[in-house]
Order: structure tokens, then C-alpha cells, then sequence
């Protein structure tokens, strides 16, 4: 599995200002300043290729897709589902029916937690998870615990950020049945070593489940080299809409999980006795889908092919190195997450300001960055912050939005100094 590191120097440089134009935000300024937003782990901003996309089919495609008998319904029930084709080439799985459309990746974790946890987990079995996770990979598993009883193991980080991996290896048992992990930090940017753990976690016969929203935007994700047995990501972190995720689950345990919802897509037959349910993978799509939304994600992958995701990964990688000095050089500020393996991700408090002043006098420059514990608060509390800035990178980003970052920290130096 390709880190960040390991991508090769020598690929085509990217053309940063063809990129930037396709991107209609940036035509604005903001508060009398060009916009630099450096909120993409939040939300990634859109460009002009999926909008078209998305009002192209609303103006002269849409219909409801499956079961039309009608040639519109048909043409688009095609490119409906031609998007399960890019997703399962983007993160190279065995098959389409394995690709599994959902609202987010919360939802994605929470129909694993639902139909795979209910059904195979029982009292004492052991879920493992990182100090790391997102709220979303912590909460699903809460619920299913004062359900069923099961039982939740952490484990720890150093104070760069990273897994301690022979910690991990220790927590790891018979009674482990899921190990449930980010593939990249929404916080620290950190990257997991995800196909040392998945062989780890299977070498106790546990099932894995990798947390991709950060991940999969930012570096080459393949599912096959790490080996896991799900993968869920949200389409609006890739430059898609809102309102689709994806889960991806290997065939043969989607097959024995039972339907997440009911309702109408998702059966075979019904009757007042009993219903059957259809095959996969709209076995787990009940009622109508996020038609357009997933062809607005088809669209937006479609896109970073075009440019190429190791072009992507070593401009934004190359910014990351370029910022990380320039933030250390700033007196009073504290760089949260320091792993030599991670990405995109620059998260930092000053000791003379709460975050949230932080944030709202970066504004004033039209800088976007976020503040807050990112819905990460577990996480605060092991780093001892009640919250961070937190400035992420994405491909529209350059060095020209760095220096202003670097500038607006400056002047919120200069008011409380």
C-alpha cells in the first residue's frame, strides 16, 4: 500500500491554475480578499464539471431509475449504475455489486454496525478501534455495546500522533471480532498503517472495517493490497455532492449480512407472510436512491482521474512540507499531530488564543479554516486541548494560500500580542 511518501517524485507536475479555474467558488472574493479555503477535510468544494453534471441531469435526464419500462428511465438507470463501475475501479474492488450506495459514511458505518454487529456479534465479543476515530466510528459501536454487550478496546497514541502498533497488536484477542479504523485522521492528518493492521486483526480471525473519508481524496486506496472487509467513504469530501456515501464490504459477507432498512428497491418478493429480499447490493438500498448525488460522485471521480491522484497527492504533499515550517516559526503556536506519515492535515492551537478567535480573525482575511474538536473529542482529551485550527489542503490549494494563512495567523498575533 502506497504512503505518502513512497509516491513517486518524478510524476507530471500538476497545472494548479487549470485546476483552480474549474472551480467556480474561487471566482468570488471574500470579505474584500480572494477566498483561500483550507476546509476541504470538512468539505471539499466542487468543480464546474460535476455541477454540470449534476444540473445536466436534472434538466434533461432524470427520471426514477429501475423497473422503468420507459427510455429515459432506462438511459439513466444505466449511468446510475455505471457509477458503481468507476468507484469499484477507483479503489480497485473484485466487484460492482460489493460497491454499496448510502447517505454518508456515517450511515456506511452504521449499517455495518446494524446488520453485521446484530447479527454476529454477541455479549463479550470485542470491537477495537483507535484513539484517533471520528465520532461516527465511536458512537455506532456505544449503541451497539448497551444492545448487545459487547465490548470496546482503544488503542493508544504516541504524542505525534501515531497508532502504537505494538499497544495495538497487545488489545488484539479471541474475542476480537472487528477492528474498525481511520484510514487518515481528520484531525492529525496522520496515515494509518492499515494493511499491517488488517493482517494483524485477521490473524485473530477479527473482520475489519477502514475508515476512508480522508484517505481515499487524498492517496491511492486499494482494497485488495490492504486486505480490509469494509471501506466506507462520503462523496462530498471528493469533490461530489452531499447526500451519497459508499460502503464497500466483501461479496461474501455481504451475503450473509440481512438488510440494513426495508422498503421498496430492496426485495425480491412481498407478501403479508414474508418477503424475500433482492441480490446485491441493492439488498441494502431500500426506496428511492440519491440518483443524482451518485452520479455527481461518478462525475467527481471521473475528475481526479483526468488529472491523476499521485499528481494530487504530491502537489498537496508538497504544500504540507512547504506550511509545516512556516507554522512551527509562529511563537506561541503548538503543531497538533507531527507523524512523518500523514497528509493534508495541519492542525495547531496558539497559546494566547482560543481557537475559535482564531478562526473568526483568519475570516477577516478570507481564510477558511475550521475550529473545534472536529467531531474528534476523544481525541482532544488525549492530546489535553479542548479544541484545535485545523487548515486542510486540497488540489485547489497553493503556496500563494499558504503565505495568506501564514499572514492572517500574523495579524491574530499582533491583536492579542
Amino acid at each position: 500500500m502506497q504512503s505518502v511518501s513512497d509516491i513517486k517524485e518524478n510524476t507530471e507536475p500538476l497545472d494548479f491554475n487549470k485546476i483552480r479555474e474549474d472551480f467556480p467558488i474561487f471566482r468570488q472574493s471574500m470579505n474584500g480578499s480572494p477566498l483561500v479555503f483550507l476546509d476541504s477535510a470538512a468539505s471539499a468544494q466542487k468543480p464546474q464539471q460535476v455541477i454540470d453534471t449534476i444540473r445536466e441531469v436534472y434538466e434533461n435526464e432524470y427520471a426514477n431509475v429501475h423497473r422503468g419500462l420507459y427510455k429515459i428511465s432506462e438511459l439513466l438507470t444505466h449511468r446510475y449504475e455505471g457509477v458503481r463501475d468507476i468507484i469499484c475501479n477507483y479503489i480497485n474492488a473484485a466487484n460492482s455489486h460489493e460497491i454499496i450506495f448510502t447517505r454518508n459514511a456515517t450511515e456506511s458505518i452504521n449499517l455495518i454496525a446494524n446488520s453485521f454487529g446484530r447479527s454476529f456479534l454477541k455479549k463479550g465479543d470485542e470491537i477495537v478501534i483507535t484513539e484517533l476515530e471520528h465520532h461516527a466510528n465511536i458512537v455506532p459501536w456505544q449503541l451497539l455495546r448497551e444492545e448487545k454487550g459487547i465490548v470496546i478496546k482503544v488503542a493508544p497514541i504516541n504524542d505525534i500522533g501515531d497508532v502504537i502498533m505494538s499497544e495495538f497488536e497487545k488489545i488484539l484477542g479471541p474475542r476480537t471480532k472487528l477492528v474498525a479504523v481511520s484510514h487518515m485522521s481528520n484531525v492529525l492528518g496522520t496515515v494509518l498503517p492499515v494493511v499491517e493492521i488488517t493482517k494483524m486483526a485477521h490473524s485473530v480471525g477479527a473482520k475489519v472495517l477502514i475508515d476512508g473519508c480522508q484517505s481515499v481524496t487524498h492517496i491511492p486506496v486499494d482494497v485488495k493490497e490492504i486486505g480490509c472487509d469494509f471501506f466506507v467513504f462520503s462523496g462530498h469530501k471528493l469533490y461530489g455532492p452531499s447526500g451519497v456515501g459508499v460502503l464497500y464490504g466483501r461479496e461474501d459477507l455481504l451475503e450473509k449480512m440481512p438488510p440494513y432498512m426495508g422498503g421498496g428497491d430492496m426485495i425480491s418478493s412481498v407478501t403479508f407472510e414474508k418477503s424475500t429480499w433482492a441480490n446485491l447490493p441493492h439488498k441494502f438500498e431500500a426506496g428511492t436512491p440519491a440518483i443524482v448525488q451518485v452520479i455527481g460522485l461518478g462525475a467527481a471521480i471521473e475528475y481526479i482521474n483526468s488529472i491523476g491522484l499521485k499528481q494530487i497527492s504530491i502537489h498537496e504533499n508538497n504544500l504540507l512540507e512547504y506550511a509545516t515550517p512556516k507554522l512551527l516559526n509562529i511563537d506561541g503556536l503548538r503543531l497538533i499531530g507531527k507523524s512523518i506519515n500523514k497528509a493534508s492535515v495541519l492542525s495547531f492551537t496558539l497559546d494566547f488564543a482560543h481557537p475559535h478567535d482564531i478562526a473568526t480573525i483568519i475570516d477577516r482575511s478570507g481564510v477558511a479554516v475550521r475550529a473545534g474538536h472536529h467531531c474528534a473529542q476523544p481525541l482532544m482529551e488525549r492530546m489535553d486541548i479542548p479544541a484545535t485550527v485545523r487548515a486542510s489542503i486540497g488540489m485547489y490549494n497553493d503556496y500563494n494560500d499558504i503565505d495568506s494563512l501564514i499572514e492572517a495567523i500574523n495579524v491574530v498575533h499582533e491583536i492579542f500580542n
